[in-house]
């Protein structure tokens, strides 16, 4: 650790701290001003419903920009090369563009205030349990990792003791959140959006001039240890742990364009609670599709830097060669800040990862509160209290999050690709819960009992694959486990839930109506427009459609 601290450690001076401090500055601000807004559970927790689209549009993407997306993103830039862009072209965007058409009008449409509680209402009280216990366990695992990455990058590159950084970090994102709710973190995710923008986008271009441009950047990769293969997004053979062409595609596509993806982007309340707090259908159709543009440039900022430090780092190419050093992947962006960033835009950058580490810890929290708050305290624990009481409460989980959150931090020290961890999580929680839904909202005769038992199943066979790898039963390198575990829990969670189906009793067609696609009307699934809306870049399905297209084109650029 002391080598490690040694290697990485910034050279920060007064202009460096200035530029941090005012940022949280503004961070605390925005959360003291939040506070007057809030004076119902409503406002907490859904900002009232009353953002535009623009905003929760740019949150939506920022929530996603947590430490595990800037340092995952930039370790498997280092680790892979160009295949990486899959988890935004492939793995991202689709998905974002299915939620704002077809999905967030059952959402916002039902006003459910949570997406456990839309499963409550599709499948009833055990698949509401199932799904609410194991999004607030992943939630505070992936609030941990935000957490305890934070502390030891500042401990490495300032100094400050890890259980200070903690406290510190802790105590910032808990004021805000604990004062503004909702609001408070989407409106502090606009602004860290902007501030991880501008400290990541002049690494990218330093670093690029440093290397010779994108031909010199493609010339040093060719003859490092990878080859030029790293410079293609397609097959991506390496991070799908596939060695035959044909398979690697499948599993890109299957597992984390398809489960992965839409598991996470369509069935994950830290994204979805962006859309609900939208002032109308519309707002709430357009905000993940609005999100997907800045989304699709994101890997400009988060993988080429990655990518650049991986052949003009000496410690990084080394341990890349050779698979032992003082430094792992993770490290690549701070490296490369370390290399080539003078002070005051050192601090610049110091901030950008400080806000990318933030909003993701504040995501994960005001999702966490909301889901324990109205999905399990409400429901099942302490029923028919006056709204000030779950607003009090609320307040209150937050802090308990946050405690739970210091506590798990560590499982995630044993990886050396956080990405890793990720997908992990992902294939356990996100993949089945996806099949569950994609089922329930287009297949009317799916039961409640087929809610619960295909959602348990599909877990239990992507734990089962995870431990399999782990064991070396089957071999699966790079993330070939995540991708072939989220598949299988795909499938299996399916058959589960349509043999299941089979044998029990479906609910009434006048019980589903808003719940499932084929009996709920058109006028239903389809926003009014309001004042203000009648704009063609207003309008979701031209806008996704726009999306779609830019994002085919970069895959055939880059392919």
């Amino acid at each position: 650790m002391l080598a490690q601290q040694s290697i990485l450690r910034l050279d920060a001076t007064a202009i460096d701290y200035i530029i941090i401090a005012l940022y949280f500055v503004f961070v605390l601000g925005i959360g003291y001003l939040a506070r007057r807004a809030v004076s119902s559970s409503l406002d907490f927790f859904l900002s009232g419903r009353s953002l535009p689209a623009w905003v929760t549009g740019l949150a939506f993407i920022s929530a996603n920009l947590g430490a595990i997306e800037i340092m995952g993103m930039s370790a498997n830039g280092a680790q892979y090369g160009m295949p990486t862009v899959h988890y935004f072209w492939i793995g991202a965007i689709p998905a974002m563009l299915f939620l704002g058409v077809v999905m967030m009008p059952f959402y916002y449409g039902s006003k459910v205030r949570s997406v456990p509680e839309f499963m409550l209402r599709r499948f009833g009280k055990p698949a509401h349990l199932v799904n609410a216990i194991s999004f607030a366990l992943a939630q505070v695992l992936i609030a941990g990792v935000n957490l305890f990455l934070l502390a030891t990058i500042v401990n490495v590159l300032l100094g400050w003791p890890i259980w200070v950084s903690v406290i510190v970090a802790a105590l910032i994102v808990l004021s805000y959140i604990t004062l503004g709710g909702l609001s408070a973190a989407i409106y502090n995710e606009v602004l860290q959006f902007f501030v991880i923008v501008a400290a990541l986008l002049p690494l990218t271009l330093i670093g690029l001039h440093k290397v010779g441009g994108w031909e010199g950047l493609v010339d040093k990769v060719t003859a490092s240890p990878g080859g030029g293969e790293q410079m293609s997004a397609w097959p991506g053979n390496a991070l799908s742990g596939f060695s035959n062409d044909f398979l690697s595609v499948i599993g890109i596509v299957f597992g984390l364009g398809f489960v992965l993806s839409f598991g996470y982007w369509t069935t994950n309340f830290v994204e979805v609670q962006r859309a609900m707090a939208s002032k109308n259908m519309s707002a709430a159709r357009r905000t993940p599709i609005i999100g997907s543009f800045p989304k699709m440039f994101v890997p400009f900022i988060v993988i080429i830097p990655g990518i650049i430090a991986a052949v003009i780092v000496p410690e990084l190419a080394q341990f890349k060669a050779t698979g032992s050093g003082e430094v792992d992947y993770n490290d690549a962006l701070l490296l490369l800040m370390r290399d080539l960033l003078p002070n005051g835009m050192l601090g610049l950058a110091i901030t950008g990862l400080l806000a990318s580490f933030m909003a993701g810890m504040a995501a994960n929290l005001s999702s966490f509160n909301t889901v324990m708050s109205y999905d399990i305290i409400e429901r099942y624990v302490i029923k028919d209290r006056p709204d000030d009481f779950y607003l009090r409460t609320g307040r209150w989980v937050t802090v308990a999050g946050t405690v739970i959150a210091i506590g798990t931090a560590a499982i995630a020290s044993g990886y050396s690709n956080l990405m890793d961890y990720l997908q992990q999580l992902f294939s356990f929680f996100n993949a089945p819960l996806f099949a569950t839904f994609i089922l329930g909202m287009f297949w009317k005769r799916m039961t409640a009992a087929a809610g619960w038992i295909g959602l348990v199943s599909g877990t239990a066979t992507a734990i089962l694959v995870f431990v399999l790898s782990e064991n070396g039963v089957i071999n699966l390198p790079g993330q070939g486990a995540s991708f072939v575990g989220a598949g299988a829990a795909f499938v299996v969670d399916i058959l589960i839930s349509v043999l299941v189906s089979t044998m029990t009793r479906p609910k009434e067609d006048s019980e589903l109506v808003g719940l499932v696609y084929s009996l709920t009307p058109k006028e239903q699934r389809t926003e009014v427009t309001l004042r203000g809306d009648h704009g063609w870049y207003r309008r979701p399905v031209l806008l996704a459609g726009i999306s779609l297209a830019m994002t085919v084109v970069l895959n055939i650029v880059f392919g």
